[in-house]
């Protein structure tokens, strides 16, 4: 199977070491049996520094290439746990991507254009690899009917089909930082390309791996 995570930034960001080292070796052993691409993302730093920068009157396009700077040095982390099993080179684009994979069985990438964000990139980048399966690792155990932090009655979706992770995500605002399981964009994607897709809670390791077989217990997106 050919597999695209896409590891929210604020799964890697304050964790120890040792912690990187696990999220490297459940990775690994995916990798024994799958071609896997994760695309990690930016995470707090990402947000402090666009913060600051939207603060000093940049543009949201500015503001993005920050963005996409942290998630590529994010990046560069989850690598540096990987044993020397993915390339040293983060691809910038989906070509590099492919490219990589042939002499790689796990490549890490971060993000690549203003106004994409990387739930995005993994969507576009399994598009482009005819990827058998998406999963988006982030900081919320799936999609749920409205913000679980602001509405205490917001209900987790166990499945639905993408048409109706389009409605729920167009009620997302597109801005640099943003934050939603994922974006209008990706789920736009995700609803041409019929790519099997789930979303899970990533600071459970293991869901890394449930996620494959959809024993986890995140949201299921497919028809």
């Amino acid at each position: 199977m050919i597999i695209v995570y896409s590891l929210g930034g604020s799964i890697l960001a304050g964790q120890d070491p040792e912690s990187l080292r696990g999220y490297g070796k459940v990775l690994l052993e995916i990798a024994k049996e799958h071609q896997v691409y994760v695309v990690v993302g930016g995470g707090r730093i990402a947000r402090e520094y666009i913060e600051k920068a939207r603060a000093l009157g940049a543009s949201e396009a500015f503001c993005d290439s920050i963005g996409i700077e942290a998630t590529r040095l994010n990046a560069l982390l989850l690598v540096a746990a990987l044993e020397g099993k993915a390339p040293l080179e983060i691809p910038c684009s989906y070509q590099k991507a492919l490219l990589a994979a042939r002499l790689h069985r796990l490549v890490v990438m971060g993000g690549l254009y203003p106004g994409q964000t990387t739930d995005a990139v993994s969507a576009m980048l399994a598009e482009y690899a005819s990827a058998d399966r998406l999963i988006i690792a982030t900081s919320v155990d799936g999609v749920y009917t409205s913000d679980p932090e602001t509405d205490p009655s917001a209900k987790r979706i166990e499945r639905m089909t993408p048409a109706e992770l389009v409605l729920i995500t167009n009620r997302t605002e597109l801005k640099a930082g943003s934050r939603s399981p994922v974006d209008p964009l990706a789920a736009k994607i995700i609803e041409r390309s019929v790519i099997p897709t789930a979303i899970v809670l990533g600071k459970e390791i293991a869901n890394l791996k449930k996620a494959i077989s959809s024993s986890h217990t995140g949201t299921e997106i497919g028809i």
